[in-house]
């Protein structure tokens, strides 16, 4: 039996393929590359116990027998929301909803990969599972915070309707390699014009608070989540409580990198972007006996030498 990862070419989604792989475990990919990425899983395509569709959840998903579905097919970057507004909104409920009845006809187990960005711009700190948010369903961000929030409420529902056994991971900010350097996020962001000597742009005066994961730790909460029988039907918080300013992680970045870029401060960014974002992990603990185990010097480290490679081929290519 196998696993489907949808939007397995993602910066998350390939690290899950690869995690899932090294367990013995057979992967069915699924992506429709709008912003994953055929590099992320290339490396995978001589595995025989891995395979790729390319495909579109939004038109319905094949008729194939999976013992566990990952759903983490969706932009998550600001620019890919943006450029990508409808297929972001569709994703969400249309494709959530195709696998969702494939999940009916296989008895898969479900896991539906939710964001921290369904409490909005918190009124409560840190975030619990059971905090609704403070979200604008017509702001900027709407097409996104509304369509994770539409797809949760749908995996419920099945949960109920039709007895699937869901679990829903609301994922914090979370960075590592296999990220796009033009991804317009806080790591990649800082990293690429940390290592091209371009001014590091912090927006806003850099006091809002960000909370940053490994990648490596992130998916061993998703595994952790997806086999635990306990977790049926639950929605766990998945992200790093350490938090620190945006001016800080300007700092740690350009230290890390060895960079002389100057920190430069520009307009705040457009709409409701959280003043602060940390999650409170206590469920994850006690639930999963999960927690991040990696240093954010340590995950910089292994994240800045990617990018490096990835400016040293671009510009190769040039």
């Amino acid at each position: 039996m196998a696993d489907l990862v949808a939007g397995g070419a993602g910066f998350i989604g390939s690290h899950l393929c690869q995690r899932l792989i090294d367990e013995g475990r057979t992967v069915i990919c699924v992506d429709n590359f709008l912003t994953g990425r055929r590099a992320n899983v290339k490396h995978l395509l001589s595995s025989p116990r891995f395979e790729l569709l390319d495909m579109d959840l939004i038109e319905g998903v094949p008729d194939i027998d999976v013992e566990r579905i990952y759903h983490l097919a969706s932009p998550a970057s600001p620019p890919g929301y943006a450029r990508l507004p409808i297929d972001t909104m569709r994703v969400n409920s249309e494709g959530t909803r195709h696998l969702l009845e494939l999940a009916v006809k296989t008895g898969s187990r479900f896991l539906y990969a939710s964001t921290s960005e369904v409490y909005g711009d918190p009124l409560e700190h840190p975030q619990r599972e059971s905090y609704r948010g403070n979200v604008s369903s017509t702001g900027p961000r709407s097409m996104y915070d509304e369509a994770k929030r539409f797809g949760e409420a749908m995996t419920i529902v099945y949960c109920h309707s039709h007895s699937v056994d869901v679990r829903i991971a609301r994922i914090f900010n979370t960075y590592g390699p296999q990220s796009d350097p033009n991804d317009g996020r806080l790591v990649p962001n800082f990293v690429v014009q940390a290592l091209t000597g371009r001014p590091i742009t912090v927006y806003g005066d850099g006091k809002q608070t960000r909370s940053l994961c490994f990648v490596s730790d992130l998916v061993d909460g998703l595994v952790r989540l997806m086999q635990s029988e306990a977790a049926a039907g639950e929605v766990v918080n998945l992200g790093n409580p350490a938090e620190r300013t945006v001016l800080e992680y300007a700092e740690i970045i350009r230290w890390s990198a060895g960079s002389n870029s100057e920190i430069v401060f520009g307009a705040y960014a457009v709409g409701d972007d959280p003043q602060r974002r940390c999650p409170d992990v206590t469920k994850a603990r006690d639930l999963l006996g999960w927690e991040p185990v990696v240093s954010l010097q340590h995950g910089l480290l292994q994240t800045i030498e990617y990018f490096r490679s990835e400016i040293a081929l671009q510009e190769c290519a040039v």
